[in-house]
Protein backbone atom coordinates (compact mmCIF):
# COMPACT_ATOMS: atom_id res chain seq x y z
CA UNK A 1 0.00 0.00 0.00
CA UNK A 2 1.30 3.30 -1.07
CA UNK A 3 1.20 6.87 0.65
CA UNK A 4 -1.47 8.03 -1.03
CA UNK A 5 -3.83 4.81 -0.77
CA UNK A 6 -2.90 4.43 3.08
CA UNK A 7 -3.51 8.17 3.44
CA UNK A 8 -6.93 7.75 1.83
CA UNK A 9 -7.62 5.17 3.69
CA UNK A 10 -6.80 5.47 7.39
CA UNK A 11 -5.08 8.95 7.79
CA UNK A 12 -8.24 11.08 5.95
CA UNK A 13 -11.41 9.64 7.55
CA UNK A 14 -10.05 10.74 11.00
CA UNK A 15 -8.91 14.32 9.50
CA UNK A 16 -12.33 15.06 7.90
CA UNK A 17 -14.20 13.75 11.15
CA UNK A 18 -12.02 16.00 13.37
CA UNK A 19 -12.89 18.95 10.85
CA UNK A 20 -16.72 17.91 9.84
CA UNK A 21 -17.33 17.89 13.71
CA UNK A 22 -15.61 21.44 14.31
CA UNK A 23 -18.39 24.26 16.60
CA UNK A 24 -19.06 26.26 13.19
CA UNK A 25 -19.76 22.93 11.52
CA UNK A 26 -21.69 21.30 13.78
CA UNK A 27 -24.08 24.45 14.67
CA UNK A 28 -24.87 23.97 10.59
CA UNK A 29 -25.61 20.58 11.58
CA UNK A 30 -27.99 21.19 14.44
CA UNK A 31 -29.57 23.75 12.09
CA UNK A 32 -31.03 20.25 9.82
CA UNK A 33 -30.48 17.27 11.24
CA UNK A 34 -33.03 17.04 14.31
CA UNK A 35 -35.93 17.98 11.27
CA UNK A 36 -35.56 14.80 9.28
CA UNK A 37 -38.93 12.25 10.41
CA UNK A 38 -40.31 9.17 9.20
CA UNK A 39 -37.66 6.52 7.08
CA UNK A 40 -34.26 8.31 6.93
CA UNK A 41 -31.57 8.22 5.06
CA UNK A 42 -27.84 9.69 5.49
CA UNK A 43 -25.29 9.85 2.56
CA UNK A 44 -22.01 10.62 3.85
CA UNK A 45 -22.79 9.11 6.92
CA UNK A 46 -19.55 8.20 7.90
CA UNK A 47 -17.71 9.39 11.28
CA UNK A 48 -21.45 9.21 12.51
CA UNK A 49 -21.38 12.82 13.73
CA UNK A 50 -25.26 13.24 12.99
CA UNK A 51 -26.30 10.49 15.03
CA UNK A 52 -26.64 12.82 18.37
CA UNK A 53 -28.82 15.12 16.39
CA UNK A 54 -31.61 12.80 15.14
CA UNK A 55 -34.39 12.96 17.28
CA UNK A 56 -35.58 9.63 18.04
CA UNK A 57 -39.03 10.60 18.19
CA UNK A 58 -39.51 11.63 14.52
CA UNK A 59 -37.31 8.89 13.46
CA UNK A 60 -38.80 5.90 12.55
CA UNK A 61 -35.95 4.14 10.78
CA UNK A 62 -32.67 4.86 9.86
CA UNK A 63 -30.26 3.96 6.70
CA UNK A 64 -27.08 5.37 5.67
CA UNK A 65 -24.19 4.92 3.01
CA UNK A 66 -20.53 6.42 2.91
CA UNK A 67 -17.33 5.22 0.35
CA UNK A 68 -15.17 5.11 3.77
CA UNK A 69 -14.42 1.83 5.62
CA UNK A 70 -13.24 3.36 8.29
CA UNK A 71 -15.97 6.20 8.90
CA UNK A 72 -18.39 3.32 8.29
CA UNK A 73 -16.93 1.63 11.56
CA UNK A 74 -17.20 5.18 13.71
CA UNK A 75 -21.29 5.25 12.39
CA UNK A 76 -21.78 1.55 13.10
CA UNK A 77 -19.85 2.93 17.17
CA UNK A 78 -22.41 6.06 17.08
CA UNK A 79 -25.49 4.06 16.18
CA UNK A 80 -24.68 1.52 18.78
CA UNK A 81 -24.70 3.84 21.54
CA UNK A 82 -27.84 5.57 20.52
CA UNK A 83 -29.37 2.00 20.38
CA UNK A 84 -30.86 1.90 16.40
CA UNK A 85 -31.23 -0.66 14.24
CA UNK A 86 -30.00 0.52 10.86
CA UNK A 87 -29.31 -0.42 7.37
CA UNK A 88 -25.27 1.14 7.06
CA UNK A 89 -23.74 0.18 3.79
CA UNK A 90 -20.43 1.20 1.93
CA UNK A 91 -21.23 3.05 -1.58
CA UNK A 92 -21.25 5.69 -3.68
CA UNK A 93 -23.93 8.41 -4.10
CA UNK A 94 -23.85 7.97 -8.01
CA UNK A 95 -25.03 4.52 -7.26
CA UNK A 96 -26.97 4.28 -4.03
CA UNK A 97 -27.96 1.01 -3.34
CA UNK A 98 -31.62 1.32 -2.23
CA UNK A 99 -34.97 1.25 -4.10
CA UNK A 100 -37.04 3.73 -5.29
CA UNK A 101 -39.33 5.80 -3.24
CA UNK A 102 -37.95 4.05 -0.50
CA UNK A 103 -37.79 7.35 2.29
CA UNK A 104 -39.41 10.11 3.87
CA UNK A 105 -36.52 12.55 4.25
CA UNK A 106 -32.67 12.37 3.08
CA UNK A 107 -30.08 14.17 5.26
CA UNK A 108 -26.79 15.36 3.55
CA UNK A 109 -24.82 17.29 5.60
CA UNK A 110 -20.91 18.24 4.22
CA UNK A 111 -21.13 15.76 1.49
CA UNK A 112 -21.89 16.94 -2.04
CA UNK A 113 -18.28 18.59 -2.00
CA UNK A 114 -16.45 15.33 -2.44
CA UNK A 115 -18.67 13.21 -4.67
CA UNK A 116 -17.51 12.71 -7.74
CA UNK A 117 -20.54 13.87 -9.88
CA UNK A 118 -22.97 16.01 -7.86
CA UNK A 119 -26.06 16.01 -10.37
CA UNK A 120 -25.70 12.60 -10.38
CA UNK A 121 -25.80 11.94 -7.13
CA UNK A 122 -28.90 14.50 -6.36
CA UNK A 123 -30.78 12.53 -9.05
CA UNK A 124 -30.24 9.37 -7.40
CA UNK A 125 -31.05 11.14 -3.51
CA UNK A 126 -34.35 11.89 -5.91
CA UNK A 127 -34.92 8.64 -6.84
CA UNK A 128 -34.81 7.09 -3.54
CA UNK A 129 -37.27 10.04 -1.82
CA UNK A 130 -41.06 9.63 -1.60
CA UNK A 131 -43.16 12.05 -3.52
CA UNK A 132 -43.27 14.91 -1.56
CA UNK A 133 -40.26 13.66 0.13
CA UNK A 134 -37.31 16.21 2.01
CA UNK A 135 -33.87 16.59 1.27
CA UNK A 136 -32.19 18.23 4.38
CA UNK A 137 -28.81 19.76 3.22
CA UNK A 138 -26.29 21.82 5.22
CA UNK A 139 -23.05 21.92 2.52
CA UNK A 140 -20.02 24.59 2.52
CA UNK A 141 -19.36 25.48 -1.29
CA UNK A 142 -18.86 28.68 -3.94
CA UNK A 143 -18.95 31.94 -2.12
CA UNK A 144 -20.81 34.83 -3.43
CA UNK A 145 -17.97 37.12 -3.67
CA UNK A 146 -16.12 37.22 -6.51
CA UNK A 147 -12.91 37.74 -4.79
CA UNK A 148 -12.99 34.88 -2.37
CA UNK A 149 -14.07 32.64 -5.55
CA UNK A 150 -10.31 33.49 -6.83
CA UNK A 151 -9.45 32.11 -3.83
CA UNK A 152 -11.19 29.00 -3.51
CA UNK A 153 -10.12 28.35 -7.47
CA UNK A 154 -6.78 28.49 -6.56
CA UNK A 155 -6.40 26.65 -3.15
CA UNK A 156 -9.41 24.20 -3.95
CA UNK A 157 -6.01 21.72 -5.81
CA UNK A 158 -4.21 21.25 -2.83
CA UNK A 159 -7.32 21.49 -0.53
CA UNK A 160 -8.72 18.01 -2.53
CA UNK A 161 -5.68 16.37 -1.31
CA UNK A 162 -5.99 16.99 1.83
CA UNK A 163 -9.10 16.12 2.61
CA UNK A 164 -11.13 13.21 0.97
CA UNK A 165 -11.73 15.25 -2.66
CA UNK A 166 -13.51 18.07 -1.12
CA UNK A 167 -14.37 20.83 -3.10
CA UNK A 168 -14.29 24.73 -2.66
CA UNK A 169 -16.27 25.47 -5.41
CA UNK A 170 -19.16 24.06 -6.03
CA UNK A 171 -22.74 25.83 -6.06
CA UNK A 172 -24.77 24.26 -3.27
CA UNK A 173 -28.81 25.41 -2.97
CA UNK A 174 -28.98 26.52 -7.00
CA UNK A 175 -27.49 22.59 -7.71
CA UNK A 176 -30.24 20.96 -5.73
CA UNK A 177 -32.82 23.13 -7.33
CA UNK A 178 -31.66 22.21 -10.97
CA UNK A 179 -32.24 18.47 -9.92
CA UNK A 180 -36.01 18.26 -9.39
CA UNK A 181 -36.28 19.95 -5.81
CA UNK A 182 -38.38 23.14 -4.79
CA UNK A 183 -35.71 24.79 -2.46
CA UNK A 184 -36.57 26.91 0.54
CA UNK A 185 -33.60 28.68 1.66
CA UNK A 186 -32.79 27.85 5.43
CA UNK A 187 -29.83 30.16 5.34
CA UNK A 188 -26.88 31.35 4.31
CA UNK A 189 -23.48 32.83 5.48
CA UNK A 190 -19.87 32.92 6.58
CA UNK A 191 -18.89 30.56 9.12
CA UNK A 192 -17.32 32.47 12.50
CA UNK A 193 -13.69 31.87 12.94
CA UNK A 194 -13.07 29.84 9.57
CA UNK A 195 -11.06 30.86 6.57
CA UNK A 196 -13.56 32.37 3.98
CA UNK A 197 -12.19 30.39 1.52
CA UNK A 198 -13.97 27.61 3.35
CA UNK A 199 -16.49 28.97 5.36
CA UNK A 200 -19.63 29.74 3.05
CA UNK A 201 -22.63 27.35 4.30
CA UNK A 202 -25.88 26.72 3.11
CA UNK A 203 -28.63 24.93 4.60
CA UNK A 204 -31.95 24.16 3.22
CA UNK A 205 -35.11 21.83 3.15
CA UNK A 206 -35.55 20.85 -0.09
CA UNK A 207 -38.89 19.15 -1.46
CA UNK A 208 -38.79 16.10 -4.10
CA UNK A 209 -41.29 17.87 -7.23
CA UNK A 210 -43.32 16.55 -9.86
Amino acid sequence: MGFAQWYDEKLAPRFIQCACSSPAIMKMREKVVPLASGKVFEIGCGGGINQQLYDPAKVTSFAGMDPSAKGLDYTREAVARKGWVADVRQGFGEAIPFEDESFDTVVCTFTLCSVCDTAQTLRELRRILKPGGRLLYAEHGQAPDPGVQKWQARIEPYWKKVLGGCHLTRPVSSAVAQQGFAVNVLGQRYAPKMPRFAGWMEWGEAVKTG
